[in-house]
């Protein structure tokens, strides 16, 4: 298939992915009196007064507004706002396809965190939920604490959608290959927006996590680290290893790749212990392709494509998180929630094998699973 000529056909055809749908039909002039004036003005009245109806009498309930500033799009870096529209769109049509959530992409012509947030506030009272979307790390993580307090969930789909699906696939890897998820020795490599969060979500659930981002392993002998970086330093690299990557693969047990294309070779792997667990999520293409990655004598390996087994892919986690979040009104995404999230997904691959850790997205029943464990949560 040639990939560009069908895409470009694929996305001509309705002038792209997603377009509004009138849910209550407007063919009479009593339809007309309700659905504007002078009967929307007895609506309009209800939620001036009590914003909380604003779930039971508009759109609020069931949309989310998918925010970026395209600073940090899939593989393809800051193309900005037009550039990010398409995969905005296509993360709109995935929260309808999968979750019946109406979902609007919303790209801004700003790059300025501060600018970013004021525009978040000023347009949130719309949606139920906002779905932060590749914005580059790490004014993405300061973007997002900012927004906490707005009474809907806002969520950084690139670091907790992530960080969800890889420990979904790491509960079922480490059962797979007989390890104990307690004793796992992790090497993270990337320290952007999903490395941060896949380390956040391991926390306490490991051994121990040593972290490789372009300058070498995060340890306290680094000099050159943001406040974020420090943070981690609270709970990975126990014995403040330095290095680099290979340093950092010896004797680990699972490798989980957010960074680039092509870093990682069959020598690399063999540094690692007996039925080692690849996690190659850099797209689109992986830190190490599956067939280099066996040759190095990885027991599973997972990637973000689907061409291959175990594709590790945020949209197995974000529409059921945000359908359970919605549903039960929740003011904010918790670690809990992203937790039972994870282990929801795990335990729908009843029988797991090396090719088969995690669900795919057209398992039937995995929307609901999480959304149930998610609401199960609050």
């Amino acid at each position: 298939m040639d990939l560009k000529k069908e895409a470009l056909k694929y996305h001509a055809k309705h002038n792209g992915k997603i377009g509004t749908a009138v849910l209550t039909p407007i063919k009479t002039k009593e339809d007309l009196t309700l659905a504007y004036t002078p009967g929307v003005a007895e609506v309009s009245r209800v939620l001036a007064e009590n914003p909380e109806a604003a779930y039971e009498y508009s759109i609020k309930a069931h949309t989310v507004g998918v925010i970026t500033d395209g600073s940090a799009v899939l593989g393809l870096g800051n193309i900005g706002p037009l550039g990010a529209l398409p995969v905005m769109e296509g993360k709109c049509a995935i929260f309808k396809s999968f979750a019946d959530i109406d979902a609007f992409p919303i790209c801004l012509t700003t790059q300025d965190p501060e600018e970013i947030i004021k525009a978040v506030r000023q347009i949130y009272p719309v949606f139920g939920g906002i779905n932060l979307e590749d914005i580059a790390a790490p004014k993405c993580f300061d973007i997002e604490n900012a927004l906490q307090d707005l009474g809907i969930p806002v969520m950084h789909d690139d670091q907790h959608g992530t960080a969800v699906v890889a420990l979904a696939g790491l509960i079922n890897a480490a059962k797979v290959a007989g390890k104990e998820m307690s004793n796992l020795k992790v090497v993270i490599s990337g320290a952007g927006a999903a490395g941060n969060a896949i380390a956040k979500l391991l926390n306490g659930l490991v051994g121990d996590i040593i972290i490789v981002d372009s300058k070498g392993i995060i340890s306290k002998d680094r000099k050159d680290l943001d406040k974020y970086k420090q943070e981690l330093l609270e709970f990975i690299n126990r014995e403040n290893k330095s290095g680099n990557t290979k340093d950092a693969l010896k004797g680990a047990d699972v490798l989980i790749g957010v960074s680039a294309p092509n870093i990682l070779t069959a020598e690399d792997i063999k540094l690692m212990n007996e039925k080692s667990i690849i996690f190659a999520m850099a797209n689109p293409v992986p830190e190490i392709m599956p067939e280099e990655a066996k040759k190095g004598g990885a027991y599973i390996v997972g990637t973000g494509r689907s061409d291959f087994p175990n594709q590790l892919n945020n949209s197995l986690a974000f529409p059921g998180i945000f359908k359970g979040a919605l549903e039960s009104r929740a003011k904010k995404i918790t670690k809990e929630m992203k937790l039972a999230a994870a282990y929801a997904l795990a335990n729908l691959v009843k029988d797991p094998t090396p090719d088969k850790i995690i669900p795919g997205p057209f398992d039937e029943g995995v929307v609901e699973a999480v959304s149930q464990s998610v609401k199960s949560a609050i």
